[in-house]
């Protein structure tokens, strides 16, 4: 199942509630303020922050 984009329209970070960013090629959704990335398993976000990958300075 593939993620639908539509869905950025109303998806927030869950820590700060600011815009996420798509990575289509990583399957994930990027936080530039916090520096967090939130997988996107079988077309659906896992917003959870337990679970978020920390971006790296060369991300």
């Amino acid at each position: 199942m593939a993620f639908d984009v539509k869905l950025m329209e109303i998806l927030a970070c869950p820590v700060c509630k600011g815009k996420l960013d798509y990575d289509k090629q990583q399957q994930e959704l990027i936080c530039k303020f916090d520096r967090l990335a939130y997988a996107i398993e079988i077309g659906i976000p896992v917003l959870l922050e337990s679970e978020a990958r920390r971006l790296t300075e060369k991300d």
